[in-house]
């Protein structure tokens, strides 16, 4: 997408690599990159200007083989652990929906996984792609049906870009 648009402006692309979305996020104001893909998320959309999604990814969880768990609703109960990539989009969602569970946060995926099996938790919060991978290295997990919410993926400029916003919300509707 990224190699797209720098091709569309005949400009030479820089990828800007970050340990997480959320340090993405937090680098908006500071002029590292021009445009990043990311989730689009009521609390990133004060600082950063998105497009409508170019694709959706389900947010689901993995389990250990045999847990009570069984439901995507059976997860929200006290005495849950549930681990998750702190500031993720589905961390954001979660933290905002989630009424009896406890989330324990841990820098990036792979942090979470490890944390997960650590810590022996409940389940792990991410998307359903990751999880399809973490689960060929768990023999003894299972990833539940159905999901959460779904992550928006988006193109995010910083919010005082006018022109740019509009320039990217076209590149995306046209693709």
């Amino acid at each position: 997408m990224a190699r797209a648009i720098a091709d569309r402006l005949d400009v030479v692309i820089k990828y800007v690599p970050f340990p997480s979305p959320g340090a993405l996020a937090d680098a908006i104001g500071e002029d590292v990159y021009d445009i990043g893909l990311i989730a689009a998320e009521p609390a990133r959309a004060e600082t950063i200007a998105f497009t409508s999604a170019y694709v959706e990814i389900e947010a689901t969880y993995l389990v250990p083989d045999g847990s009570s768990l069984k439901t995507i609703a059976d997860v929200d109960h006290p005495g849950i652990r549930i681990a998750v990539s702190e500031r993720s989009a589905y961390d954001l969602y979660l933290t905002r929906t989630l009424q009896h569970a406890e989330l324990v946060r841990a820098k990036g995926l792979g942090g979470a996984l490890e944390l997960y099996k650590g810590e022996k938790l409940d389940a792990l919060a991410g998307l359903r792609p990751a999880l399809n991978e973490d689960v060929k290295k768990l023999p003894d997990a299972v990833i539940l049906d159905g999901r959460y919410t779904t992550v928006q993926q988006a193109i995010g400029t910083q919010i005082k870009n006018f022109s740019s916003a509009a320039f990217l919300q076209d590149f995306v509707t046209e693709a």
